[in-house]
Order: structure tokens, then sequence, then C-alpha cells
């Protein structure tokens, strides 16, 4: 179909993060292009989050994906926190309605989906490698979904008992030799160009005696530990389900035109590739 020429009325959406990638950029300009959309994206960084939230709210720009580490410091910034946001106080997506920001958080109600879609019981314990923003989400997903026998795995203590505390669930340090029906990796291990690209982030024997495996790690989507999962039998749930799905929400709250399933999964892969 082709989206129409640039003009005056095109609207721009953007992503504001420490360091920007093409993921987004690919996926929303490919759906644009795809639907005959008048809309731009275009990632951005910045050193003043203030600042870059005032020009969301002065320009006109219509919606604003949020990276790390601007997750919190824009909630003191809009003007609305959706539960989902609020649920682990940090925001990823931004809608601007003629200078009235309403912040909420996609990548929660993301997990929230998959969960659901995947049919995990909320009597499985629950094992998750991380206490990051994104494992925040994570996790809340997990506990707001009926999930009450967790443990937080973290290196760093006053991140990882923190949000053990908050959420219910047990924390410990390392894996060591604990399992659980179902295992989550929430941290850098395995991402593609990162300095653990060709590790897993669970010993063999917590992989195997686990019934599911999700790794949030978008990049690559086969990382070592889907592939370790999917050679000894296990269902998995994967990095790129998660941030296609994120983004067709958001895609769908700037626009207010929800892809298909189909367009969705042509525009992720067009966003890895």
């Amino acid at each position: 179909m082709g989206r129409p020429p640039l003009n005056k009325d095109t609207k721009l959406c953007i992503s504001l993060a420490a360091r920007p990638s093409n993921i987004g950029t690919r996926f929303h300009n490919y759906l644009y292009d795809e639907l005959g959309l008048d809309f731009i994206y275009k990632a951005f960084t910045t050193t003043d989050i203030a600042a870059a939230i005032g020009g969301v709210r002065a320009l006109g720009i219509r919606g604003c994906s949020v990276s790390m580490p601007f997750k919190q410091d824009v909630m003191a910034l809009v003007d609305v926190i959706e539960p989902s946001a609020r649920a682990i106080d940090a925001v990823n997506t931004i809608v601007n309605d003629d200078g009235h920001l309403t912040a909420s958080n996609t990548d929660y109600s993301a997990v929230q989906s998959l969960i659901e879609q995947n049919g995990l019981e909320p009597t499985a314990s629950l094992l998750i490698r991380g206490s990051g923003g994104m494992a925040a989400a994570v996790a809340a997903a997990f506990r707001d979904n009926g999930f009450r026998s967790g443990t937080i795995v973290a290196r760093n203590h006053a991140t990882g008992a923190a949000l053990a505390e908050r959420l219910g669930y047990d924390y410990a340090p390392e894996v060591g030799d604990r399992t659980a029906a179902v295992i989550v990796n929430v941290t850098p291990i395995g991402m593609a160009g990162g300095p653990e690209a060709d590790s897993t982030s669970f010993e063999p024997d917590t992989v195997d005696a686990a019934d599911t495996v999700f790794d949030v790690v978008a990049m690559p989507a086969e990382t070592p530990l889907i592939v370790a999962a999917r050679a000894a039998g296990h269902p998995v749930i994967t990095g790129a389900e998660v941030i296609a799905l994120q983004a067709a929400e958001q895609f769908e709250r700037y626009t207010g035109v929800r892809p298909s399933a189909e367009q969705v999964a042509a525009a992720s892969a067009f966003s890895r590739s």
C-alpha cells in the first residue's frame, strides 16, 4: 500500500533510550508502510529526559516508547499513569492526546498475554533470573496472574531482595541447584554481541527439570537457553514474542489500528533482520 509522502500533518512517534536500537524503528515504519498510515518513527537518546518529555508534549509527538534508564524518571513527567505501569513503577509507552500524556507498560501486558496464550498454570513454581526494570515487569505479570510460588535470582542483592519482597517471592543470589516448573531469564546472558552471548542463564539440570522455558532476550530469538530447551523437548517462550506483542500494543495505542497477527510477525521478522 505504501504510506503517504511526508507532509506537514505526518504524525511522529519516537523512542527514548540510552542506547537506541533499530528494532522499534524498523517494526513501526514497516507497518506504517504496510498499512498506508501517515506516520513516521525515529529513535533518539537524551541526557535531559525532562526536556525530552517536554518536547513530546509541546511538539505534539504522538507516541513515545521509553527504555532504560528512563522508565522510572518519566513517571513524574506525565499526566496519567495506567495500572500496567503503576504495578511495577516503570513506564515504557507514552501516548500524547493534545498535550495530555498517558503512560503505560506494554512489556507487562505482553507477558501477561503470553502467560495466558501458553496455558501456564498459576500453581506452577517459578524461577526468574534478573532484577532490573524488565525483570520487574515480568515478575509482576506472573504474580498478578496468580503465581504465588516464585523465586527471584539476582547477583544484585539490593534490587533482587527488594523485588522479591515487593511481590511476596523468595530471593536467592545464585541459581545453584534450584529448579522450577517455569524458568525465566531476564538478564543479558545469551544476548547477541554481549560478553555472555554464548552462555545460558540456567544450568542443564535446571533446564531439564523445567516444564516451560522463557527467555526475554530478543536478539537472537534462538538464544542458547532457547536452543537448549528445545533440545530437551520443552515448550518455550521467546523474547522475540515479547517484543512483537508489546510493540503491537504500542502501535495500536499510537495509531488506533491493530495490525493482524501475520502483519505483526512480518514486522517483527523485518525488525530483527
